[in-house]
């Protein structure tokens, strides 16, 4: 949700950023109908005055003993068209709400401008992309190879894009895990297990819900969500709240499993375990103030790398166009880690700055002291380690000849072995 001055002061802003985004969006509307709200809430009020200088003048004529009927009259009359103006004003509010919970967030003038992802620019790589002498493998023939996964019968039992996991590659995961857990414990996050389901309420604060729906599932029902990420349970976690100064930022680290339906990826990492409808990730989610929110998305972005580093997967870092990145998020980078099995780089990180579209939404607001006037928080989220995305790239990057793989050293003392 956007500050309300920029939307009725600079026009002209917007404008260019729904066409740096490539998005379709009525902004002309929403203007008509900001101004018609400002017009019928005058009159409303205008009309409650009268009615309620009718009404004391109408006590007045009574006490006096006189006939008050034509007052009456005219008090109904006042009554019922102030009825049928706030049913009026309720739908213009409804129309303009949603308008308004549907807009995308300004973008960051260091963000590349372009509609797609051709447009997205490499800020900097990292590591060696392994060299073998021996036929490289993906990580399906590997897993089937050493009988770790199982996707035939996942899908027999829940269908496409759904997983077993099996032996060693579960101890990974929880190798992954209980490292990633350790690493961001050590960077003063507090650790968070949230709810695996949120209700619309939640769920419209933290994202664009006409765009988030198609990829979310929904219990029958009920107004809850499976969550695609933590990230949305932690943004609404203070909702309607007044945080106190003296205790921001606010560090989160939240593990959780995420549920997807994929729409619209049909045919695209339909095998394996890249792209699936059920996941574990680890994410970092920043409430901060706002003059701190940009050099808080540089130590968060520069910490997941770090994290990478430790696990010895070359990556390339990406700063997303303003097409490529999300409605909510007014600049993101991806970490593209390095998969030698399909000879290509693939993201498994996101870490966007949303400065203060979720608080807005969520109405989560700080301030230093109690007799000050409050201000939105800035919220940033990022990916530490998406579990299953990251043991593809184990897998790939460090398998051997004989079609073992060898577990990263920083993980090693977590799985109790060097080999898979």
């Amino acid at each position: 949700m956007l500050d309300p001055k920029i939307i009725r002061d600079e026009p002209e802003k917007i404008k260019e950023m729904l066409k740096d985004r490539a998005v379709e969006f009525d902004l002309e509307k929403m203007l008509e109908l900001n101004k018609v709200r400002k017009d019928m809430m005058q009159q409303t009020d205008e009309l409650k005055q009268k009615r309620n200088q009718m009404s004391m003048k109408i006590a007045t004529e009574k006490k006096a003993g006189n006939d008050a009927s034509e007052l009456l009259q005219e008090m109904s009359q006042i009554s019922s068209k102030l009825d049928d103006m706030e049913n009026q004003r309720k739908t213009i509010d409804d129309d303009y709400h949603k308008l308004s919970f549907s807009i995308p967030n300004m973008i960051h003038d260091s963000v590349p401008k372009g509609p797609d992802e051709s447009f997205n620019k490499q800020v900097r790589t990292w590591g060696d992309v392994p060299k073998f002498d021996f036929e490289v493998k993906d990580h399906i023939d590997l897993g089937l190879g050493l009988d770790i996964v199982d996707l035939e019968r996942a899908s027999k039992t829940a269908g496409a894009r759904f997983y077993y996991l099996k032996g060693g590659l579960v101890k990974l995961g929880q190798a992954l895990t209980a490292f990633a857990l350790d690493f961001v414990s050590k960077r003063d996050y507090n650790l968070i297990q949230p709810p695996y389901m949120i209700n619309r309420q939640s769920m419209e604060g933290a994202v664009i819900a006409d765009d988030f729906e198609e990829v979310i599932y929904k219990v029958q029902d009920e107004d809850l969500f499976l969550i695609g990420t933590s990230e949305h349970a932690i943004a609404s976690m203070h909702y309607d709240e007044i945080l106190e100064g003296g205790k921001i930022p606010l560090r989160y680290a939240s593990i959780s499993p995420c549920f997807r339906k994929e729409a619209g990826a049909h045919g695209k990492d339909q095998k394996g375990i890249f792209r699936v409808h059920q996941f574990e990730k680890i994410e970092q989610f920043i409430f901060c103030r706002p003059e701190e929110s940009w050099d808080e998305h540089e130590k968060m972005i520069k910490n997941t790398e770090e994290f990478y580093q430790e696990l010895e997967i070359p990556y390339r870092l990406m700063l997303l166009s303003s097409g490529d990145m999300g409605k909510v998020s007014a600049k993101t980078y991806d970490i593209e880690a390095w998969m030698s099995g399909q000879n290509a780089y693939r993201e498994i990180v996101s870490c966007s700055n949303c400065l203060d579209y979720q608080s807005r939404r969520l109405k989560i607001r700080f301030r230093e002291k109690s007799n000050e006037d409050t201000k939105y928080i800035h919220t940033l989220n990022s990916t530490l380690v998406a579990i299953e995305r990251t043991m593809v790239a184990i897998l790939e990057n460090n398998q051997t000849k004989d079609g073992h793989v060898e577990i990263p050293k920083v993980l090693q003392k977590y799985f109790g072995d060097n080999l898979i």
